[in-house]
This record gives C-alpha cells, structure tokens and sequence, in this order.
C-alpha cells in the first residue's frame, strides 16, 4: 500500500469553504482539433504540451484543484487503442503534465492536483461480461500509478453504476490511502441510470469511506442542483458538484454546449449557498466558466423552490381501431380551423399514469390531436406506437406520432411504416431524434440512413403503393406526414434551407420547436412569404425563472428572448406570468398560423388545458352573442 499523503490536508482546505475546481478537459481538447475517436489520455505521452496548455488556462481562471488527463486511462479503454499495456506510463505521465503546468502557472497559491478515474466502458456481471473482481484489479492499477506520479487526490467520475464505483472506491483505498472524491451522473428524474438513487448512493459511499461524495456531468447545472439539494439531507461527508454546460447539440460538424458562464455562476452560486463544497464544470465548460464562477462563489442567494403536479389516471374501454382518413386530414385539409395538438409524452414504464386521463380531459376542451414523441432526450420510454394506440381507442383522439430517423436502418424505416398503418396510425411528424448521447444510454448506435427530408419523400412513394425500391404495396398507404421547423435556430438560413427541402419532398403540415414571442415567427414567415401547408407553431408556458434559464442554457435549439426572462425575473408571481404570456402568444399564432402545438413541462397538464379552454371559449363568444 503506498503511504496516505494529503488527507488532512485536503479536508482541512474543504473546512475552510468551497473549492473551485476546473473544467472540462475532453471539450478543450476537441476545441485543439483532437477528434473524439483519438485516445485522449495518450496525449499526455505523445504531445504532453497539448494537456499542460489547457491545465494552465484553467489556472489562470482561478481553479484552485485540476484533474490530470487520464479519465479513461484504465486497462479497459486503453486496449480500444491498443495501450493496455501503458496504464502506468499514462497515468504518471497525466500527473507529471498536471504537476509542470502548476509549477509554472500556480506560485503563491496552493492548488490541487486530483487524479481522474473514470468507469472502464463496460456492464458489469451480470449485465455484461466484467467480473466485479476485474473491475477492482483495473481501478487498483489505475489508482497506484496516479499516486506514483504524485497527485494530491484522487476523483472517481461519470459513473452511473453503483457497483462499478464501490468497486473504484474500495480498490483505490487499498492501494493508496489518497484523499477520494466519488461521482455519479444522473438522469432527469434525479437517479442514476441503475437507479440508483442520492440517499442509497450517499449511504453506500460514505460506508465505503469516500471523503468526498458528488454529482458530475448528467444533466446540466439545474439538475446537479436538484441532486444537491437530496444528498445535502444525508451527507455527512463533504459535497461536490460539476454539471455539463447544457446538453450537447451538432452543429456544423462540431458538438457546441449552449450554457453560459453566467449562468453556470449563478447556479455555483447557489450550490455554494446550498452547503456544496467543491464546485466546478465537466462536458462543455471552459476557462470562462471557470472564472465567472470564481467571480461569485462568495455571493450566496436561496434557490427557487421546485413542484411538480400530475393528475391521475382514469381506466376506460378500448373501442376498435381508426380505418379511415384521420380526422386531422380533415381539420387542415378542409375544415381550416385553428388546430390545437397537445404533447403527451409516453410512460417510463409499462403502465399509463395521467396520460390517457389527461388526453381525455384535453379531448373534452377541445384539442384536436395529441403528438406523442419518440424518446425524447434519447431516454427510455414506453414505444409511442402503445401509446398513441391507447390514446386512439380508449381517449378517441387523433394522435400525431413523432417518427424519427436515428433509430433504424432503411429496412425497418418502411417495415415500421407498413405496421402503423395497419394499427390505424396515421398521421407522422417527421424529426431526426435527439442523439444517444444525451440520453440514457450514450453508448447505443444511432442509425440513420435516412435523413428528415428523404423519410418525408418515402413516406410519399408509400402513398404511391410503392416502397423506396419500385415494390408493388399491394395498395397505397394514407399517411398525413408532418415537418418540423426550428423558428429560432441559431442559424435560420441553414433551417429555412431544410425547410425548403421539406417542403419540395412533400411535408403536409410543419410542427415548430417553441417560440416565445409573435416577432419570431414574423420573422421567419417574412422570409418565407406564405407557406404552402399548415402550420402549427409550438407553445410552451414556462413556469418561471429557473424553467426559462433552463430551456436557453441547456436544451440544444431552445431560445428564450433576454426581454423575457428579465420580465419573469421582475415578476411578482412568474408562474402566473409564463401562462399569461403562452395565452397571448396563442392569440397572436392564431392570426398568423393554422394552429397550436402546445408542450407542457413537468408533466403540468392542467396549464395546456387552461390555455385550450380559453382559446375555445374566445372562438365561441361571438356566435354566443357576447
């Protein structure tokens, strides 16, 4: 066992207040031109300048502990480059790099050098094929080589099995007595992957003697907080927090984090106020995260509280199947009223909760169809096929299936297709799919031969009774098949460019990502002049300052306008206000478009039904005389 070094120390600086940690160093590396499918870690051998110039940024920026390049320097992932035979090499190198850049860039400060670990890249027995004793025996080589090279510390991060973690911890304690900070990311409903959730993983980590327990990566910063805000209640070791800038989105070839250094501030902020000790940043952040947060971990505001409300489910009959033309067809094609879908997202499990309840209440106060998406965020969820089936039958309701491109090959594109249809499925919305990397599983293949517009463009040779091939159906296919369009893309030319491609496919209807004011979608319809198909532009009432911050920092293609947010900031009741304005949005959308596509967040289906009441009431007063 190497001898303990640092542990009273170190935990005697965390006595003393929060510790600001660094950033990303995968994101700075990518940004340098070194491609995601290259061995980071091996740079600290092959260009150690590389590494040693992005720790001495974040220096520069006032991060007070830095992780050596080395998060996937295990035998494991190492053998994916063939270097399973250099673990101790890299790994005391990754320390050495660290060590140089604070020599140089850190006189007069103390700063800490913490050797990253990361999960080996495979399930465990019995998911997978990983003995448990193996795992132990890769983090224990890891762990002794980053003591070798001389770090302070040692941080475990990303994992998202319990498991694999306990087995780092334990392993890691055996072979250096290092002062040992765990992490976990986590998914949107606050557990890990596993399930595993912040009590149990507090529980099982303060047993194992983590001196430090935490969040990383998962779900960006507001979500972290809300993790926090469970262990706070339990820990009695110290608390670390290092969210992702936001969710990654692919832009122009290049994977771009939307997150402010503001706003990631801000949330440090409350972090620090809500009893974190060590703050700092994972995938996305930057030097100028870093410092922004620097610049405010002494200002200590209290966080907004959080309620969620559902409504409960209701079990009703299931009448047979829709055959004919899809009711929506008619609304738009013939009957040109405004046209309100709602979207209700499928289970994470395999039984409705207010779901169907909720679509039976909407159906009641008017909505015409409701839009079922397809595992959004790449998350697990119930099939939307079930779903909108159910809706179909048992709420009798026209539902708008979200069809998307990343999940299947051209093969099962137009198999999927031929068995929507003879299950009464008839109207698609057309969307690529969140990438797997932002979901549940970061690992799993996308699949995408074909793109948005040739799907659209299928969809139409179906119609024809053909397949992509020249194949005889046997008869055409009745498909009502949707587009989407982003109203505030960063990049609008780009988007309208795809608009067009579209269009020219064959789009019978465009579903839009949310706008938030009438200006947006003036904008864009001067640029397009009158469009050739309906259109449906996309609600989402906001419940606040938090949700609006949310939506613009971490979600890729959401924009909430600084005008805005500075209005919920001010208001005296801003759950009030986000309603207030999605009504007068609607008002607005109704003398530009053809109809509504209203999201509710939270689950809040009683906001998306307030709005609808409203909307079908105003409709009604001049024929009711008033």
């Amino acid at each position: 066992m190497i001898e303990a070094r640092s542990v009273d120390a170190f935990l005697e600086r965390l006595d003393r207040g929060p510790l600001l940690a660094d950033g990303a160093m995968g994101t700075m590396l990518y940004a340098r031109g070194v491609p995601f499918d290259e061995g980071f870690d091996a740079l600290n051998v092959a260009h150690p300048e590389v590494v040693r110039g992005v720790h001495t940024e974040y220096l520069a920026a006032g991060a007070e502990l830095i992780e050596t390049n080395t998060f996937g320097a295990n035998r494991f992932k190492l053998s994916l480059h063939n270097l399973e035979d250099q673990v101790g090499a890299i790994n005391r190198a990754g320390a050495a790099v660290a060590a140089a850049a604070r020599e140089a860039a850190a006189a007069g400060r103390t700063v800490w050098i913490a050797g990253s670990i990361g999960p080996i890249g495979r399930p465990l027995a019995p998911l997978g094929g990983t003995k448990p004793a193996e795992v132990r025996a890769a983090f224990a080589e890891q762990a002794a080589a980053l003591a070798e090279g001389g770090v302070d510390l040692l941080i475990f991060e990303t994992f998202s099995d319990l498991r694999e973690l306990a087995e780092g911890v334990a392993a890691a304690r055996a072979a250096t007595g290092l002062p040992i900070i765990a992490q976990m990311t986590f998914t949107h409903e606050g557990k890990t992957l596993l399930g595993h959730a912040p009590a149990e993983i507090v529980a099982r980590l303060e047993e194992l003697g983590a001196h430090v327990i935490g969040a990383n990566c998962s779900v960006g910063s507001q979500g972290i907080l809300e993790v926090m805000e469970q262990m706070v209640l339990t820990s009695r070791a110290p608390l670390s927090a290092m969210p992702n800038a936001g969710f990654p989105s692919y832009v122009d070839g290049r994977i771009i984090y939307f997150s402010t250094p503001a706003y990631m501030a801000d949330y440090a902020r409350r972090m620090v106020e809500l009893g974190v000790t060590i703050v700092g940043g994972c995938c996305g952040t930057t030097p100028a995260h870093i410092a922004a947060m620097r610049e405010v971990l002494a200002t200590i505001d209290a966080p907004p509280s959080r309620r969620l409300i559902t409504m409960p489910a209701v079990p009703a009959s299931a009448p047979a199947a829709p055959t004919g033309p899809t009711a929506l067809a008619g609304r738009l094609g013939i009957e040109r009223g405004f046209t309100v879908s709602v979207e209700v997202a499928p289970p994470r499990g395999t039984q409705e909760g207010p779901e169907l309840e909720a679509c039976r209440l909407l159906g009641r106060a008017g909505v015409d169809a409701i839009n079922v998406p397809d595992n959004p965020m790449a998350r697990l969820r119930m099939s939307p096929w079930a779903m909108c089936l159910r809706i179909q039958t048992e709420a009798h309701l026209d539902t708008i299936l979200h069809f998307t491109t990343r999940d299947r090959n051209l093969v099962r594109v137009q198999s999927d297709l031929l068995a929507l249809h003879a299950l009464g499925i008839r109207n698609v919305l057309v969307l690529r799919g969140d990438p797997p990397q932002l979901g549940d599983y970061p690992t799993a293949t996308a699949v995408s031969d074909v793109k948005p517009s040739g799907l659209i463009r299928l969809i139409k040779e179906f119609n024809q009774g053909r397949d992509l091939a020249g194949n005889d159906l046997g008869q055409p296919t009745g498909f009502l098949v949707g587009a989407a369009l982003n109203m505030g893309a960063r990049d609008l030319d780009r988007e309208l460019r795809a608009l067009e491609r579209k269009l020219r496919a064959g789009a019978d209807f465009l579903c839009t990502m949310p706008i938030y004011d009438p200006e947006t979608l003036d904008r864009v319809l001067d640029r397009t002049g009158p469009l050739p198909v309906p259109l449906l532009v996309g609600v989402l009432p906001l419940h606040g300052l938090r949700h609006a911050e949310f939506l613009h920092n971490e979600v890729p293609g959401m924009t909430i306008p600084a005008s805005l947010r500075a209005a919920l900031r001010d208001a005296k009741d801003a759950r009030e206000l986000g309603l207030r304005l999605a009504a007068e949005l609607m008002a607005e959308i109704r003398r530009r478009a053809q109809g509504a596509y209203l999201i509710p967040s939270f689950g809040r289906y009683d906001r998306v039904l307030h709005l609808v009441e409203s909307l079908r009431k105003d409709e009604a007063a001049p024929q009711m005389g008033l």
